[in-house]
């Protein structure tokens, strides 16, 4: 192949892949409009939770969510939360993403309830039959982060240790299900905390 015909074949690659990427634009667009046309009336239902009620563009959000994840706009508006401005999935959100992606999955605690040892740890099966374990989330592990400045910790450690064990496998195995959206309890605990002053003797 000469170079002017090589020229000519890479000058009609570059154009095709513009566009591919200006139609894709476009679709966007497209699907934004016909999302935010449906949320201006859902937007108005009572039976929405109350934090999308009248705000078109955040339903709209929800209902583009819904749309990539094969979820229903309304299981989104449930399961997604703000906390210091932040989206937030709920713990049970995160499980119901795994199950529905894994098989054979179990959420297992390990060490002595009451205990710094006390953890938990999630498990599944891929589409493969390979076996998946998430890290093992442990009391001593949420004393060591700070996150016992969340009272949650103090008050439902069973259940803020099996919702940070499903955060944890999903951001290792399928954080594409998350879509960059936290878990229930990581906003308020990434929040920098003080530490106590040692006292001096």
């Amino acid at each position: 192949m000469t170079d002017e015909r090589q020229q000519i074949v890479d000058i009609t690659a570059v154009q095709q892949e513009h566009a591919a990427v200006a139609v894709q634009e476009h679709n966007v667009i497209e699907n934004y409009r016909d999302y935010y046309k449906l949320a201006q009336t859902i937007c108005t239902a009572a039976i929405i939770p109350q934090a999308y009620q009248n705000k078109p563009a955040d339903v709209a959000i929800a209902i583009d969510m819904a749309d990539r994840m094969g979820v229903s706009p309304m299981m989104v508006m449930q399961s997604m939360f703000v906390v210091k401005g932040k989206p937030s999935w709920s713990g049970q959100a995160c499980l119901s993403f795994i199950r529905k992606r894994y098989s054979n999955v179990k959420v297992l605690y390990t060490g002595e309830r009451g205990t710094e040892s006390r953890g938990c740890y999630v498990k599944a099966t891929d589409a493969d039959g390979d076996l998946l374990e998430g890290t093992v989330v442990t009391m001593a592990m949420a004393k060591a982060e700070g996150w016992l400045a969340n009272s949650k910790w103090r008050t439902m450690p069973e259940q803020m240790l099996a919702y940070r064990a499903a955060a944890f496998f999903a951001r290792v195995h399928c954080p594409d299900l998350l879509m960059g959206v936290q878990v229930e309890g990581e906003p308020e605990d990434s929040r920098p905390h003080r530490k106590e002053a040692e006292d001096v003797l």
